[in-house]
């Protein structure tokens, strides 16, 4: 194994050999060939090159894969304690695929609803959207001062990292790079994801300013549509909050993110405290300042998503203007690639500035040759979005499972509709 391998990974998937009939249809689907075992017999997964995306469990017609870090009854623990507050941060795609547990249309959208039954189960609300629009400003900021910088000779005033610049907020994503293409990393972005973000937010502004709770009496739970932000929550370096509150004089040490629940884990959550999901009133929340967010948020859940957002943001700032229509369509839809082009005055110089931007999805058919041309020195692109499932979020591991045929991208092709 090369790579890195400062930590050892939570082991989030496995496989019950019980069930696994060695169909070899998980293999299928594992991005990162962690799957042992011959046809015929019951497989295995290697804990030491798996990624945590869950795409086997997703796929697997017979259910053998499970996600082994059930934190459900944990949150509801809790939920009834009193001296604690409870705080949910929940993805874009969490929102379009929770009413498919409760019977109804797939890809439904029901932010509303869901506000209502995390209010009806003690949920303090964060929602994600509001830390994807953060992500999408330093991740946004980050870029053009590269840009600036390589392109037109401007002086950094700090060191900048190589470009192209890959994203940073699919955590199966940031694993596979660290495994198998660690002379890439400098080419990350340094910007957290946003359910991170929304951890160390909440328990250093959040819980002073908002809900005015010690930071250790407020436990953080991710409400996310994957089971690799199991993994990312559990990485020793996310304890930014604590290391602030330890710097004005709070001594403490706690992770950011407490726990997290999939979309699957929040319904069975939902149904274990006797929540009528399809039934529960709607609320908007309108008065928590955690909630405001703009389209930007909205479009991580989809394949592109960030791209467009983040291109958006660089059109802005580089020109000083907004742009009359505020979409690129080369970046949305379900290829496995795309790539676009974006021409634009630089408001500070009068230079044209063009980003050659790729979106992949599917790390091992996708995004493996775009990884490979920038290990070889000759890729073209400024700036490269990589997803690890199909489709972006909303097919990620810890979405709703259809017995035979999970594949979601049918519904993803509705959902696009709704960014």
């Amino acid at each position: 194994m090369k790579g890195f391998q400062a930590r050892e990974l939570v082991r989030v998937i496995e496989i019950d050999r019980k069930i696994c009939k060695g169909c070899d249809f998980c293999k299928a689907f594992c991005p990162a060939e962690a799957i042992d075992g011959k046809y015929g017999t019951a497989h295995t997964i290697d804990k030491t090159r798996c990624v945590a995306c869950g795409q086997c469990l997703v796929h697997c017609p017979f259910g053998a894969p499970r996600d082994m870090v059930d934190g459900v009854d944990k949150v509801i623990e809790k939920l009834e304690t009193k001296q604690l507050t409870v705080v949910g941060t929940i993805a874009p795609a969490v929102r379009v695929a929770i009413g498919e547990e409760f019977g109804m249309e797939p890809g439904s959208l029901v932010t509303a609803k869901l506000y209502g039954a995390l209010k009806q189960a003690g949920f303090k609300i964060l929602d994600t959207n509001f830390t994807a629009d953060q992500t999408i400003l330093e991740e946004g900021l980050e870029l053009i001062g590269k840009i600036r910088h390589y392109a037109l000779g401007e002086p950094a005033g700090q060191p900048v990292g190589p470009l192209p610049q890959f994203t940073s907020c699919c955590p199966a994503w940031i694993r596979y790079a660290e495994l198998y293409y660690p002379e890439l990393i400098p080419h990350l972005s340094s910007v957290k994801s946003p359910m991170m973000i929304a951890g160390a937010l909440a328990k250093t502004y959040g819980a002073k300013e908002v809900w005015q709770v010690q930071p250790e009496e407020l436990f953080m739970v991710g409400i996310m549509p994957c089971t690799a932000k199991k993994f990312e929550a559990s990485r020793p370096e996310f304890t930014s909050a604590a290391a602030y509150w330890n710097r004005h004089g709070k001594a403490g040490r706690y992770p950011d993110v407490d726990a997290v629940l999939t979309t699957r884990d929040l319904a069975r959550l939902f149904k274990k405290l006797s929540i009528d999901f399809a039934n529960v009133p709607e609320f908007t929340d309108q008065d928590n300042p955690f909630v405001q967010y703009s389209g930007a948020g909205v479009l991580f859940g989809n394949t592109g998503g960030v791209m467009e957002a983040a291109l958006r943001t660089a059109y802005f700032v580089i020109t000083g203007g907004e742009l009359a229509v505020p979409e690129f369509k080369q970046v949305r839809g379900l290829a496995g690639v795309k790539e676009a082009g974006a021409t634009m005055k630089d408001a500070k110089t009068g230079r044209d500035v063009t980003l050659k931007v790729a979106v992949a999805h599917g790390l091992k058919e996708n995004a493996k040759p775009l990884l490979e041309q920038v290990r070889a020195g000759r890729s073209p692109y400024h700036f490269i979005e990589i997803m690890n499932c199909p489709g972006g979020c909303v097919n990620g591991g810890g979405q709703p499972v259809n017995p035979m045929d999970s594949l979601w991208l049918g519904k993803a092709r509705a959902m696009l509709s709704l960014a």
